[in-house]
This record gives C-alpha cells, structure tokens and sequence, in this order.
C-alpha cells in the first residue's frame, strides 16, 4: 500500500482500526509524505497510545516547521490506553496548539475523563488556530469546566482566539450534571460567536437555570443564535417554559430548538405555542408528553404565518388534536417541508383533516411521517390515500404510514 501511495497528495484520509506498532509505523510514512496536502485525518475505531498519539501528531507536521495545515481532525470511537490521570499525550498537544489552519477538532465516544478533556479544552484556548467547531460528545468529563467556577465573565483568558471563533460546541452525552452547567455558563461567556450547543442527554436539574442566564445576557446580540439541542436532559415544564421566554426575545429567532424526550405534559401546550410564532425554522418536540390536551392549547396559540419548515411531534398520543395541529401547521406556513408525527394515537379520520389542510395551502411540503397511528392498521392500500394527500401542481409528496419492523415502538418509560 506505501508503494501504491508513494507519489500520492492526499487532501483526506480516514483511517480505521489502528492498534500495533505495525500500523503505526506504515501511518506515519503516510503522513510525513503527504504532511504538505493533508486538510482532514480521522482515525475510527483505534486503540492509541500516548506514544502512537504523539508520534502520528509528529507526523503530520510539515517538514521542517513545527506546524501543520490540517484543517479537520477527529478521533471517534477509539480509546486512549492510559488511565484519567495519565499525561495527555504531548503530541496532541502540540498539534492542537500548532495549527493554524485547524478549524474542527472531534473527540467523540473516546473513554475521555474530566481531565484529558480539561487539558484538550486549555490547548484550544492557547491554539494558533481559530477552532469554530469542538466535539467531545459521548465522553464521560463530568468536572471538566470546574476551574471556570469561579472565574469572572471579564477575567481575562489569554489571548482566548480558539474560544471567540467557536462556532459549535457539542457535549452531548457527556454525564454532565449541575455544577457543571453552572461552569458551562462561565465558559460560555467567553464564546461570543457561538451559535450551535448540543447539550442533550445530560441531566442537568436546576443547572438549566444558568444557561437560561446566559440566554438572557445574549438575547440582544446581532450574532442570532442558530441550533440548541436539550434532548432527554430530564427538564421540567417550568424549566422549559422560561428557557422559551427567554429565547422568544431574541434579537433574532433560533433556527432549531429540540427539547424531545423531556416529559414536559399538556401544560407546555401554549407556551410551545406561542414559540412556533416566533420565527424558529426547525422543532422537536417528540415524547414530550403534550397529550391532546396539549396540542389544542398549541393550536389555539397559532394565529399568523409561520416560518416553520420542519417539526416533528412524534410520540405524544395527541388523537384527532394532533391531525388538527398538523392542518394547522401546513396552512399556516408555505415553509413547511417535513413533519413526523409518529404513534400519536390518531383515528382514521384524521386522514380526512390532514387532508384539508394540505389541499387548502400553497406550501412545499415533501414529507409526512404518520406510520405507528390508529389509523395504520385499517389501511389496506397505501395507494389511494397517497393519492388523496397529494398536493396538486407541488410534486410527489412522500408519505410513511408503516413503522420498520426492526424498530418496534415502546411506550414503556
């Protein structure tokens, strides 16, 4: 393979299950010889030491400069053989803080503890690059932010360059708990172009009321804030209506917010409401509880054209509600492209509903996910209710009614 690569300028490369001195070997031939080229390198999959880390970082620096030009670098679902309190190895160090063209860094699913990814996040603060996108999600790094605690919004934090470029942030399934949320906060401040958090599968508990902080602090900024993801963080209704509060004033609406799998019940019903009227382009709200209760307080909320495009409401047994909500959706917004509502208890005659309100709009709707509904079971040829929801003159509309067999629904908590 060496050979066949000899006269190669790779501008790619991924690479999977590196584990012995062998590969490693081979790799770093590889990498010195396309040092000059290489934008993007993502290792899948591998078992790294400190001293393989350290020697592939050293790899890829060009020769005879301590620097680099890749832009893209991930390691996902590998482990580094060294224990929490080990030394991060100093090549990776050195190649995050060495790399002025290095805009995304992925550690993702890596067995990383709180202090690996502490010394990751300090290197990115002292980085010459100017890192818009960091990933350290399905990590368990729970403390990794304590030492911003105590540190004031106005202490200074360096030259802090990697950190005011930060784009996207994604700490998703990190077993981040409430103090952590606090340190977050602190951390956040100093990221003023963010405009993408994942946050989801981290519970949280009061600590979602200092983010909500942070919110209010930026809802004036020009900067709009674009994508927040707060799935299954185990938040209460009272949590969440204040979080809507808060981001309904600003400046500039967000462009998706997902809160699915927060039992949140009816009585998010207006409040979701009122929020799809304040310009957000995206939602998720499946298995949150809204009942068709909910969806008819949502329903009543809903009075002016929409800039919703996709939604999806899946898993919330909203009966014949639902369908109205739906109806509503499509005629209320010309945006609207996809909708998944999934399981949501809907009667057959929620066919008759949804069908009204596709042929009374004017909207570009391409999708709609109504598999695992009442109605399912009592269909015994797609083919004419396709034909009845299609809208004239907008093209094929795609319609799901069945659920993959390999995927069946579990409304067990």
């Amino acid at each position: 393979m060496q050979d066949l690569l000899q006269n190669s300028k790779l501008g790619s490369l991924e690479l999977q299950w590196i584990k012995s001195n062998d590969h490693v070997e081979g790799l770093c031939k590889l990498l010195n010889q396309n040092s000059e080229t290489l934008k993007s390198v993502d290792f899948i999959h591998c078992k790294l030491s400190p001293a393989f880390v350290s020697a592939i970082c050293d790899s890829l620096h060009i020769k005879g400069l301590r620097a680099h030009g890749v832009e893209h670098f991930s390691i996902k679902r590998s482990s580094f053989l060294q224990t929490d309190s080990s030394p991060v190895p100093v090549g990776l160090t050195s190649f995050l803080t060495s790399g002025r063209s290095l805009h995304s860094v992925m550690l993702c699913d890596d067995q990383l503890g709180r202090n690996f990814a502490r010394v990751i996040f300090n290197s990115l603060l002292d980085s010459a690059a100017s890192i818009s996108m960091l990933d350290l999600s399905e990590n368990n790094i729970t403390g990794f932010l304590s030492h911003f605690r105590w540190r004031s919004s106005s202490c200074s934090l360096g030259s802090g360059k990697s950190l005011k470029s930060l784009r996207v942030l994604n700490l998703r399934c990190c077993n981040l708990v409430r103090e952590d949320a606090d340190c977050l906060k602190q951390a956040l401040v100093h990221m003023p172009n963010l405009q993408n958090l994942d946050l989801s599968d981290n519970s949280f508990e009061d600590g979602i009321r200092s983010l909500i902080s942070y919110f209010r602090e930026i809802s004036g900024r020009d900067l709009p804030f674009s994508d927040l993801m707060l799935e299954n963080c185990e938040l209460t209704c009272n949590q969440v209506i204040e979080l809507l509060g808060v981001i309904s004033t600003m400046k500039k609406p967000v462009n998706l917010l997902s809160i699915k799998g927060n039992r949140l019940g009816s009585e998010i019903g207006a409040p979701f409401g009122k929020f799809l009227c304040t310009g957000v382009r995206a939602v998720d709200v499946e298995d949150i509880g809204l009942g068709s209760s909910g969806f008819l307080e949502a329903l009543r909320e809903i009075s002016t054209e929409l800039k919703i495009a996709y939604i999806n409401i899946s898993n919330n047994q909203g009966g014949i509600e639902a369908a109205n909500f739906i109806s509503s959706i499509i005629s209320h917004s010309q945006k609207i492209v996809a909708i998944g509502a999934r399981y949501n208890l809907m009667p057959m005659e929620s066919l008759s509903v949804i069908s009204s309100g596709i042929k009374a709009s004017k909207g570009k709707l391409k999708h709609l996910d109504l598999a695992g509904n009442s109605f399912c079971d009592q269909l015994a040829d797609a083919a004419s209710i396709l034909a009845e929801l299609q809208i004239h003159g907008q093209g094929a509309l795609s319609l799901s009614l069945w659920a993959a067999p390999s995927a069946p629904y579990d409304d067990d908590p």
